[in-house]
């Protein structure tokens, strides 16, 4: 591969993560379906054809958006190395996705749109979101479960319902904090509730 070409690459991927970046606000601002691709091209300073050269389809758009919102999340929050109990690891890792999630108000409001929008079974991104939800239940759910059989969580507490409550009470929280950024510490509030089914000496920092 010569030069030219690893610049042509290196130009369009650039490209690509623009397009992308812009998606993300203008989809978290108006949803998918309000949302065209003529709008985000004019956004981006492309053609509506150069936009297609990237992304051919709206859905493909939207794809590689919600790729990029996965991988984000995964490199820029990664498991605490510095909590023993990986189970309470995996806890103080929502804790500090909800406190990341404070920082990047494009990200919630992308969420909070399109998993609204997706209880629709013909939304492009149902699929996405019914695997997503199922598979937080049960990595929560089975870290929890680990827990209370430890003798962490406070008696008769019910650990699938809890990741179920817990996972509610994060996508209610962002729908919150969305209206009134000043006003919720979304990562405090989520702390607080989970602490408060834990037993000395497992305590959250």
């Amino acid at each position: 591969m010569t030069s030219q070409q690893r610049g042509g690459y290196a130009k369009g991927d650039a490209r690509r993560e623009a397009i992308v970046e812009v998606a993300t606000e203008v989809f978290g601002t108006l949803g998918f379906r309000s949302a065209t691709m003529l709008q985000i091209a004019a956004a981006c300073g492309i053609s509506r054809t150069g936009l297609l050269h990237h992304f051919p389809t709206k859905e493909s758009l939207l794809e590689a958006v919600l790729a990029q919102r996965d991988r984000t999340s995964a490199l820029v929050v990664p498991l605490p190395s510095d909590v023993a109990d990986p189970d309470l690891a995996a806890i103080e890792r929502l804790i500090a996705l909800a406190r990341h999630n404070a920082s990047s108000p494009e990200i919630v409001n992308l969420f909070s749109v399109l998993s609204a929008e997706a209880g629709d079974p013909e939304h492009p991104a149902h699929a996405y979101f019914l695997e997503r939800y199922a598979a937080a239940r049960a990595e929560l759910a089975a870290a929890l479960t680990r827990l209370a059989a430890r003798g962490a969580l406070v008696a008769g507490t019910d650990p699938r319902a809890l990741a179920i409550e817990i996972i509610a009470l994060m996508d209610g929280l962002q729908v919150q904090w969305v209206l009134a950024p000043d006003s919720i510490d979304m990562a405090a509030v989520l702390r607080h509730r989970i602490q408060a089914a834990l037993l000395p000496p497992y305590v959250l920092r």
